[in-house]
């Protein structure tokens, strides 16, 4: 599809984008993330130092020109200092895998999270490497969390990842390792080394035998989900998230089935048009791969394979999917940063912005997903400035 222009050169320029609806949203299926696992997440990681519930920003202005009743913007730049929503799950994971890794040691068996951050099993955890692959933020996340604990941590990321993001992750005392090709290729070599090497595979995405770390991740995003519906004046109608492999789009569905019930708003999830793997699984309805160097500036969502886990979730509870170009994040962008307050978004954080708004620019688009004078949108902004170099590039402005 392509906007009418009706917005265009009020909030973003015309894109072409490519929109699906599911046919099957409410189909009945498996648990994905019991309420039990959310509770335990969200127990722990509100008792870290340093925990604050991230704004919830209302863009008022954007809302009118898009003749909408509401748009709110839950913003994940401050988040534990790292930058993104990300610090909820790989930092949870890691903590909560060394737990029971010391104890089937026999090493610390009553161990607790507070235990392995106060330092009181310093040596043990220091015999244990975590390890993952990453587009930047789940690996400073996952390097932030074994630092925290005692851990070695070992990073595998593929070419694209800018030099700034490797640096953050090395900040946090994370050897990097630099693999040839996409995300993908990143992710088997990262699982292959860890099992030769007897590591811990940290990772956000899931396949077959491989589901309980990435099921931690995922709760532990639900706290993000939770915090923003918990601060909304009344419940959404919308919410458009990001894809990528699915997690955060799955553990934001999940939260608002278990919130929202019968009432759970419309879902949609947004990637870029060149790693659009979950629109990919919906139109082949099986979860399917996309191949390529899955080249985007929105870097954090370059991915080809859909999570097992989250495809479970999405399969039955997203109403739509979308694939956007890259111009339309960047422009996104550029209007967070015209706001009064300015709004600093990294190139992964817009791509649910840029999905609304191209979808309320084009008629068809708009009567599809039933956005209207009434609706009520929830975006999440999933990472700050996360690159500030790349940032300022882009928006032709540092971020503030």
């Amino acid at each position: 599809m392509r906007d009418t222009g009706r917005l265009a050169g009020i909030m973003i320029a015309q894109h072409p984008f490519r929109l699906f609806l599911n046919p099957n949203p409410g189909t009945p299926g498996v648990v994905v993330l019991p309420e039990s696992g959310f509770r335990r997440a969200a127990a722990e990681i509100s008792a870290w130092p340093g925990y604050a519930v991230t704004p919830l920003r209302a863009l008022d202005a954007i809302a009118r020109q898009a003749g909408l009743a509401a748009v709110h913007y839950k913003d994940e730049g401050g988040r534990f200092g790292l930058g993104s929503f990300k610090a909820l799950g790989g930092a949870y994971a890691v903590a909560r895998l060394l737990v029971s890794g010391l104890a089937r040691r026999g090493v610390a068996q009553s161990a607790s999270v507070a235990d392995l951050m106060a330092g009181r099993h310093a040596g043990a955890a220091a015999d244990v490497t975590v390890t993952c692959a990453t587009d930047g933020n789940h690996g400073r996340s996952v390097a932030w969390g074994a630092q925290r604990c005692g851990a070695r941590c070992v990073i595998f990321v593929h070419e694209a990842v800018s030099p700034g993001r490797r640096e953050a992750i090395a900040a946090y005392g994370a050897e990097i390792r630099v693999v040839p090709g996409n995300y993908d290729d990143a992710v088997r070599v990262a699982a292959e080394t860890a099992e030769r090497e007897g590591w811990f595979v940290v990772s956000d995405t899931s396949y077959p035998g491989y589901t309980e770390v990435p099921r931690d991740v995922m709760q532990g995003y639900r706290l993000m989900a939770e915090e923003a519906m918990a601060a909304l004046p009344a419940p959404p109608t919308h919410i458009f998230i990001q894809g990528g492999v699915g997690g955060v789009a799955a553990a934001v569905s999940a939260q608002a089935r278990a919130r929202y019930g019968e009432a759970v708003p419309r879902l949609v999830v947004v990637e870029p048009e060149q790693a659009a793997c979950l629109l990919a699984s919906a139109e082949a309805g099986r979860p399917s791969t996309v191949t390529g160097d899955l080249h985007t500036l929105m870097a954090g969502l370059a991915c080809g394979e859909p999570s097992l886990l989250a495809w479970q979730e999405l399969e039955r509870a997203a109403f739509a999917f979308m694939a956007v170009p890259d111009a339309a994040a960047v422009d996104g962008m550029r209007l967070l940063a015209r706001q009064s307050p300015p709004v600093v978004a990294g190139e992964s954080a817009v791509a649910g912005l840029a999905g609304l708004l191209l979808a309320v620019a084009d008629p068809a688009a708009r009567d599809a997903l039933g956005l209207s004078a009434d609706s009520r949108v929830l975006l999440f902004g999933t990472e700050g400035a996360t690159d500030p170099a790349l940032y300022a590039e882009l928006v032709g402005t540092p971020p503030g």
